[in-house]
């Protein structure tokens, strides 16, 4: 005879974290999260439910099965996967565990989720990020982003932190993460950056944030003209 665990009846959902690469749809007007491993070619919303990547019926999770989501209790678990060179350019998330979940050591595989936030990472140059801007790989219909300052852009396709927020939907907030640490984890000025929220409601930071992607958009854009001009009207040199 095999001794079951009780079933937790929790008053509040559990929490956790798990990290996951930030993806906008192909036409432009959604975007939601792919996973790192397990199930990662399945691009899922802020709310959403879970199912057997293996395509058996049953219900997810299924304690013979690896299916369904997963998530860990302590958030620094989660940032540890972010120093390897595949998860470098994944956000951090922050869930809601909704319906059935197994309980394990280190976190929970379950039914449905709600993701509350995602923290976005710095720029591959360091600096703070101001926008998830094309990865250059993604999965069918989607497009894998990547953090990204305005001065890094470069024409890329690329949204916003609050744009992002919105086509999320689902009160979803959008968080810039400190620049990388530099001179043994301090910045110039002796303090590393504030992260920036990115929500309905946008104050002076996201503002910011969003002018300075347009700025770097023109930019780039005056950049191409001042290369055009000098080839001149017939594609060749000018002179």
């Amino acid at each position: 005879m095999r001794l079951r665990l009780p079933e937790e009846r929790p008053a509040e959902p559990p929490t956790g974290y798990k990290i996951a690469h930030p993806v906008l749809s192909q036409d432009g007007t959604r975007a939601g999260f792919t996973g790192v491993s397990l199930g990662g070619a399945l691009p899922y919303g802020v709310l959403a439910d879970a199912s057997c990547v293996y395509g058996l019926r049953h219900r997810a999770p299924h304690r013979r099965c690896d299916c369904g989501f997963h998530c860990v209790h302590d958030r620094a678990a989660a940032e540890a996967l972010l120093c390897t060179a595949e998860h470098r350019t994944a956000v951090l998330l922050d869930v809601l565990v909704l319906g059935r979940y197994l309980r394990f050591e280190l976190g929970y595989r379950y039914a449905r989720q709600r993701v509350r936030s995602a923290t976005v990472g710095p720029c591959a140059c360091g600096a703070v990020a101001a926008a998830l801007a094309d990865a250059g790989w993604g999965r069918p219909g989607w497009r894998a982003l990547a953090p990204s300052c305005a001065a890094c852009l470069r024409g890329r396709t690329a949204v916003s932190l609050a744009g992002f927020a919105r086509l999320a939907g689902e009160g979803l907030r959008v968080v810039a993460g400190p620049a990388a640490p530099v001179a043994a984890g301090l910045d110039a000025g002796g303090l590393l950056g504030v992260g920036v929220a990115a929500g309905e409601g946008l104050g002076v930071p996201e503002l910011a944030a969003e002018a300075a992607l347009l700025q770097a958009r023109l930019d780039w854009f005056q950049s191409q003209l001042a290369r055009l001009g000098e080839r001149g009207p017939d594609g060749g040199p000018q002179g």
